[in-house]
C-alpha cells in the first residue's frame, strides 16, 4: 500500500521526524482557511500516488492571496498519468541552506534493508553517480552505519547529530510498520542544523497489513478496486489501454513486463486468483467494462487449481450478454486448456499458443 504524502507525513510526525507545519485541503473553502493558519508563502501540493509530481506541475508556491484561487483552479484542473488531483497539500514554506536525500528500504534480494543517501536532495536519484548505498541488517541501520552515512555526506556538528537521529526515527517506523519502502527527498537542512521532511513517500507490505489495522485509515481503494477486493479478486487500476487479466500475482506481474516490453500499455492488473469460479470471472469482466479506455482484454491463464474452462465459459456468457464488446487474446494452458480452447473457438476471443503471440496481437490490435 503506497500512502499519499500527507499520510506518510502522519506517520513522520508520529515517529518524531520533524515536518513542516501543513492543512489538508478539498475545496476552496478550506484552501482560504489553511492560507490564514499557515501565512505567505505557502506550498500547495497535490496528493497522488502516482511520481514526478514536480515535472509534472502540480507543485507550486503561492507567494500572496491573489495567487490562491487561480493556482487552485489550476491544480484541480489536472490529470497526471490518469490520476485526477482531488486532495492537496498545503505546507508553510522552509527557508533552508541545504538538501539531501534518504531512503530505506526491504531489499528482498540481498534479505536486508538497505539504505540510500545522496548530498543532493529534491532530484531523480537514479541520474546521481555520487550517492551512498549500504545493505544492513534485518533490523535495519545502526548508528554505527547511520554515523558513517553522515560521514560520508559530510556532515558535522549539529548536522551531522541531526542527521543521525533522523534517520534513526525513519529506521524505526520501517522496522515497526513492516514498510516496504521509507522515502524522503528532499530534507531540508537549515541555518542551525536541524532537518525538516519535505516530502515522503511510504510503502507498506500488503502482506504485513493484517499485523497492522492501525494502518486501515490510510487505505484509499477506488471504487472498482473496492468491489474486486470484495469479489475476492485483486484490481488495480492503470493508465493504459489494455486490461490484463491472469490467475496469481507473479503471472500477472510477468504479463505486464512483457507488455509493456512490446510497447503496450496496461489498462488494469487484475488477478482472478487461484479459486476462480465461473461467477468471480464474470464479475471481474464486468468491473473492465466499467473501465472506459479499455480497447482491449489480455488474458493469461494456467490452469492448476482453477479449471481454464470455468474463465471459458465466463468469457462466452460476457460477450453473449453484452457486458464486454472489446476484442480478448488469450494464452490459456493447463487443466482444461483443451476444453477451454474448444469453448472459446468462433468467439469474439482469439486464443493463442503463447503470451508472446498474445501480446503481439492484443498490441496491434489497439494500433
Amino acid at each position: 500500500m503506497r500512502l499519499l504524502e500527507y499520510q506518510a507525513k502522519s506517520l513522520f510526525d508520529e515517529y518524531g521526524i520533524t515536518i513542516p507545519k501543513r492543512y489538508i485541503a478539498n475545496n476552496f473553502d478550506a484552501i482560504k482557511k489553511g492560507a490564514e493558519e499557515l501565512g505567505f508563502p505557502l506550498v500547495l501540493k497535490a496528493q497522488l500516488k502516482v511520481g514526478g509530481r514536480g515535472k509534472a506541475g502540480v507543485i507550486k508556491i503561492c507567494k500572496k492571496p491573489e495567487e490562491l484561487k487561480i493556482l487552485y483552479d489550476d491544480l484541480t484542473s489536472k490529470t497526471v498519468q490518469g490520476e485526477k488531483v482531488k486532495t492537496l497539500l498545503m505546507e508553510e514554506f522552509a527557508e533552508h541552506t541545504n538538501e539531501l536525500y534518504l531512503s530505506i528500504y526491504l531489499n528482498r534480494s540481498k534479505r536486508c534493508y538497505s539504505i540510500i543517501a545522496s548530498a543532493e536532495g529534491g532530484i531523480e536519484i537514479e541520474n546521481v553517480g555520487d550517492k551512498i548505498i549500504l545493505d544492513t541488517g534485518i533490523d535495519g541501520p545502526t548508528e554505527k552505519d547511520l554515523e558513517y552515512i553522515a560521514s560520508e555526506l559530510t556532515l558535522n556538528g549539529n548536522s551531522k547529530k541531526n542527521f543521525i537521529e533522523f534517520a534513526s526515527r525513519l529506521t524505526n517506523l520501517v522496522v515497526k510498520k513492516e514498510a516496504e519502502l521509507a522515502e524522503i527527498n528532499p530534507i531540508a537542512v537549515r541555518n542551525d542544523g536541524t532537518l525538516l521532511a519535505l516530502d515522503g513517500k511510504v510503502i507498506i507490505d500488503d502482506n504485513a497489513m493484517f499485523r497492522h489495522e492501525e494502518m486501515n485509515k490510510y487505505e484509499d481503494i477506488a471504487t472498482l478496486e473496492a468491489e474486486a477486493k470484495k469479489s475476492g479478486f485483486s484490481l488495480i487500476e492503470l493508465d493504459g489501454n489494455i486490461a490484463v487479466i491472469g490467475n496469481g500475482a507473479g503471472l500477472v506481474m510477468s504479463t505486464l513486463d512483457i507488455l509493456n516490453d512490446h510497447g503496450g500499455k496496461p489498462a488494469c492488473f487484475l488477478d482472478v486468483g487461484g479459486r476462480a469460479t465461473t461467477e468471480s470471472v464474470l464479475t471481474a469482466l464486468t468491473l473492465i467494462s466499467r473501465i472506459s479506455k479499455v480497447e482491449a482484454i489480455l488474458v493469461n491463464l494456467f490452469g492448476g487449481i482453477v479449471r481454464t474452462s470455468v474463465v471459458a465459459q465466463a468469457i462466452i456468457y460476457a460477450y453473449k450478454n453484452n457486458i464486454i464488446h472489446v476484442p480478448i487474446f488469450a494464452r490459456i494452458s493447463g487443466a482444461e486448456s483443451d476444453k477451454a480452447k474448444e469453448i472459446l473457438n468462433g468467439s469474439t476471443a482469439k486464443v493463442f499458443h503463447s503470451v508472446e503471440e498474445s501480446i503481439v496481437s492484443a498490441v496491434k490490435s489497439v494500433g
